[in-house]
């Protein structure tokens, strides 16, 4: 099922049977709209509203609570190679505290969730989505059994923006060793934590895993930093489309395959046709010929996920139809917003491969009008990621 809130419709009734991340609490005092989402009860915005927090995280650090995602630990000297069994990534030669992307797939080539995988020095940690934790952790059990071990006690924050690293680093001595996609052991104000260092907004960052009784005071020591302002689910899809990356269940899903979706970038060579593991995952038998450079027989993905922007006003959302110059209706939006930091109409979607190549004029169709769109290049505003 896709999580989904209306960021234009913002009083929603929020049931008391959702879950509460351990942060709840935190999200009253300061505030915040509550929305339904994942099952959990999550801010969508706070008092400064989604714009100013979107330009904050730009400009500034913002803290999100993303405590609705799972945490796993696999663990066993085995674990590595037996999750290269279920994902198209290289696992077993990822360095101690390097992290990696990853996908789970299916035997069809469509993406059962994206994850992100850390390797630590006794196990393995992983990150999934909150619309699929629970899919994803029977996944891994199904297949791994007894090594997976679900952390439902861990809170997860994440700390983003140009200044994201001072106020950490006055906290959490040491992070700023940190590249992207490293990952660490640290005290934060005297709280144990693991940090890695990456980032969902297209900006510097970390993601803070804490025990949850330590979550609202490792939140409020990071709020006291005067970098940094409470960010909402609002922003975090405003900031993440600018940067171009996928929300799994809208612009990527169990019918998308990582060609497709523009994802080849994450399947290192090792694992692709004439590589020394290639294969033995699910669907390698038709993901491996869309990807560039096979030595399987070429079969090319037949739609392909672009970006798209417009000078025109009126918001273009997931769902309308994409049409060429003659009217026909050659892809579709998946995820669409007048960016704040780009000034203008940014969205992604899919669309026939003939229609991929930048600067092809298409059309939205949004009720009875047709919006202008170009396909673009992404991210739609500079990723500023710390790679040293």
């Amino acid at each position: 099922m896709r999580p989904r809130f209306n960021l234009f419709s913002l009083e929603v009734a929020v049931s008391e049977s959702l879950l509460h991340t351990p942060l709840h609490a935190l999200h009253v005092e300061l505030g915040a709209k509550m929305v339904p989402f994942a099952g959990y009860a999550m801010p969508v915005q706070y008092r400064d509203g989604i714009l100013a927090e979107h330009r904050h995280t730009r400009s500034a650090a913002g803290l999100f609570d993303v405590s609705h995602m799972g945490q796993l630990r696999l663990v066993g000297e085995d674990a590595a190679a037996l999750l290269e069994t279920l994902v198209p990534v290289d696992i077993v030669d990822l360095p101690v505290f390097k992290q990696r992307y990853a996908l789970f797939t299916n035997e069809a080539g469509g993406i059962l969730d994206d994850l992100m995988v850390c390797r630590r020095p006794d196990d393995l940690f992983v990150v999934v989505n909150a619309g699929c934790k629970q899919q994803d952790t029977a996944h891994l059990q199904q297949h791994l059994g007894s090594r997976v071990i679900p952390s439902p006690e861990r809170a997860l924050l994440a700390l983003q923006g140009p200044q994201a690293a001072q106020a950490l680093a006055r906290l959490a001595p040491g992070v700023q060793q940190l590249t992207f996609m490293d990952g660490g052991f640290f005290k934060l104000d005297g709280f144990e934590v693991f940090l890695t260092r990456s980032g969902y907004t297209g900006e510097d960052g970390f993601e803070i895993s804490v025990h949850e009784r330590d979550a609202i005071a490792v939140a409020r020591s990071l709020l006291d930093q005067p970098e940094v302002r409470p960010i909402g689910l609002g922003a975090r899809d405003t900031l993440r489309l600018e940067a171009g990356l996928c929300l799994y269940g809208h612009d990527i899903d169990t019918r998308t395959t990582p060609a497709e979706a523009a994802l080849t970038w994450a399947i290192q060579k090792v694992r692709r046709s004439g590589g020394a593991r290639a294969g033995g995952y699910p669907g390698f038998a038709v993901i491996d010929p869309q990807l560039p450079g096979t030595q399987s027989v070429p079969a090319p993905a037949t739609r392909k996920r672009v970006g798209l922007t417009s000078a025109e006003k009126l918001p273009v959302r997931e769902g309308a139809k994409l049409l060429d110059a003659a009217g026909a209706e050659v892809g579709v939006v998946t995820s669409g917003t007048l960016g704040p930091t780009c000034g203008h109409l940014v969205a992604m979607g899919y669309v026939h491969s003939g229609c991929a190549a930048q600067g092809t004029q298409l059309f939205a169709q949004v009720r009875d009008k047709r919006v202008p769109m170009t396909v673009s290049p992404m991210p739609f505003t500079p990723n500023r990621y710390f790679r040293g």
